[in-house]
């Protein structure tokens, strides 16, 4: 599928790219270039190939759930400046 000269131009405006003039027709052979290539992989046949969410046939690594620490709610309450019924008291930031 080839691209225009001024197809690049308003694609580069539209992204807020400045491409030098010299280099515009540069851009649209590239640009055409990988159309093509995404048209050739349109056009391969795919239905009898099942998603993949990866490439490699892989067991997910999961830890084991378990608690690891303790509770630990009045050690860090002790270290708190202000606190009340179990809660931290923080200074009030909206009037």
């Amino acid at each position: 599928m080839p691209i225009s000269d001024q197809e690049v131009r308003s694609v580069a405006a539209l992204a807020r790219l400045a491409i030098e003039e010299h280099a515009i027709s540069h851009y649209a052979a590239e640009l055409s270039a990988i159309l093509d290539f995404v048209g050739q992989m349109n056009a391969t046949d795919t239905s009898n190939v099942a998603p993949l969410a990866h490439p490699l046939e892989l067991d997910a690594r999961l830890r084991a759930d378990c608690v690891t620490e303790g509770d630990q709610r009045e050690r860090l309450l002790g270290l708190a400046p202000a606190t009340a019924n179990g809660l931290f008291l923080v200074p009030k930031v909206i009037e």
